[in-house]
């Protein structure tokens, strides 16, 4: 016990309940006057509770999936508490206290309620507790996915990573001026601005850099002869027999599923299937992958397959829409934000790459290796998997040639991909050669589109894949 101040007084007095006295009652008697020892608490610490926040989206409760801190640990702000997983996407939450963690209110894998309290943190009572929202990190997060941030009255608009980059370089974002969508921060703002104060020369942000090619002499290595060869080995899992029945709950991404495919059996669907031939096709992705590989990306069909939809989408414009419940309006979409069916070990997920309609087929190769990166990781952000318009599913990479795919409401049309296989076909001569075949399953919202046009649009779309080149005359 501290003893703070000693002060004579007619009477005890207890000022708080929260200080501790420790004293004999006959050394208080002295000239008919009782001294009072006044006391400070050892301890200034105050216990919060941290609360999960509102991650959007409408979801109200989230999995808990890892720890990254115990009890007893010291945090800071910003630092890393755990990693929740909704039915939409798998967020960080980042804790906004200097404290210690005195008490994790749930286990792994339990249900986490929004706005109820998600870990205890003992910080320092001196310091009081910010009125701040609590604060919400999904890592991979593009630059339209935007948090609020209080800073001494005044709103400022930055990404988790903004802040972070602010904070690292103490830098005040209240200083800083945002030149992006309504004065929000960018990264290039943080970066000009500290370049400014110390006069260093800062690289720009992070973009797809084109890097000629090398010389013949300085090419990449071949690959192995014998590379062919490799029969791939199939992974087996253990087989676990208990003889017993088990119960356990939907959660995650299935649920997602659930809700979704729930709603799709209100769509009356209409299916259209074709063939289309590859041949040229394969033949111009080989030529141009050593191209991408040196760029440091990984060039797969999809990235042709995506922007010859989004020119078709371009001609037929009813496949990018949405209806409304009620089914009176339709909504044209203007952006092109085409989904990609990802079989992963949460399940099935359907990211999207954003505005596929401006995008070269290089930057859609781009994306697409960071939505794979992330989605193999369980690291998809909220940004990731919303807002897409079209999608498709590449069933080949597993197997098969035909399905029978559903579409993703509020989307009105949705394409399943088959395998590519090596195939007789007759050319106009009637000479049989080799083809490389793939099939296509289409399905559309009956409702709004009719079988015609989903046939235009997939001869379209056949067009520009059987032809390679006849993209460039439409490529914006």
């Amino acid at each position: 016990v501290c003893i703070h101040r000693v002060r004579s007084c007619s009477s005890i007095r207890f000022i708080k309940s929260k200080y501790v006295c420790v004293f004999d009652k006959s050394a208080l008697k002295f000239s008919h006057q009782q001294r009072l020892f006044r006391t400070s608490a050892v301890s200034c610490g105050q216990i919060v509770q941290f609360k999960l926040s509102d991650i959007g989206e409408g979801i109200t409760e989230v999995t808990v999936k890892e720890w990254y801190i115990k009890e007893g640990d010291s945090v800071s702000q910003f630092d890393s508490i755990c990693e929740v997983q909704s039915d939409k996407a798998s967020v960080t939450i980042t804790s906004r206290y200097d404290g210690i963690i005195r008490k994790l209110h749930y286990n792994l894998d339990e249900i986490a309620y929004v706005g109820k309290p998600l870990v205890d943190i003992e910080i320092d009572a001196s310091k009081g507790v910010a009125p701040e929202e609590d604060v919400v990190e999904t890592p991979p997060m593009s630059h339209e996915e935007h948090t609020h941030q209080e800073i001494k009255g005044h709103k400022t608009l930055a990404t988790p990573a903004v802040r972070r980059l602010a904070m690292e370089n103490n830098i005040k974002l209240s200083e800083v001026v945002g030149t992006g969508k309504d004065n929000r921060i960018l990264k290039e703002d943080i970066l000009n601005y500290l370049a400014k104060q110390t006069g260093a020369i800062l690289p720009p942000s992070p973009k797809a850099e084109i890097i000629p090619p090398l010389p013949k002499s300085e090419t990449l290595p071949a690959a192995p002869k014998d590379k062919a060869r490799k029969i791939p080995v199939p992974v087996s899992r253990p087989i676990v027999f208990s003889g017993k029945d088990k119960t356990e709950p939907i959660t995650g991404f299935h649920k997602a599923m659930v809700k979704t495919m729930s709603a799709a059996l209100k769509i009356p669907h209409f299916g259209y299937c074709d063939e289309i031939d590859l041949t040229q096709l394969v033949r111009l992705r080989e030529e141009l992958k050593p191209l991408a590989q040196i760029r440091g990306v990984k060039l797969s069909f999809m990235p042709f397959f995506m922007k010859a939809a989004s020119l078709g989408l371009l001609q037929y414009p009813i496949l990018n829409a949405s209806l409304d419940e009620s089914c009176q309006n339709v909504t044209y979409k203007a952006s092109h934000n085409i989904g990609v069916a990802m079989d992963t070990e949460q399940g099935l997920i359907v990211p999207n790459v954003k505005n596929v309609q401006v995008c070269s087929v290089f930057e859609i190769a781009s994306e697409l290796n960071r939505l794979q990166s992330l989605g193999s990781a369980g690291q998809l952000g909220t940004n990731d998997l919303s807002g897409g318009t079209f999608t498709l599913s590449n069933i080949g990479t597993i197997g098969g040639t035909y399905a029978k795919p559903v579409i993703l409401p509020p989307e009105v049309a949705i394409g399943a991909l088959g395998k590519i296989q090596v195939l007789p076909r007759f050319n106009g001569k009637g000479e049989v050669f080799k083809a490389q075949i793939m099939n296509v399953s289409w399905s559309a919202d009956h409702r709004i589109i009719d079988g015609a046009t989903m046939a235009r649009f997939s001869n379209l779309w056949k067009s520009y894949l059987e032809n390679p080149a006849s993209m460039l005359l439409d490529l914006k």
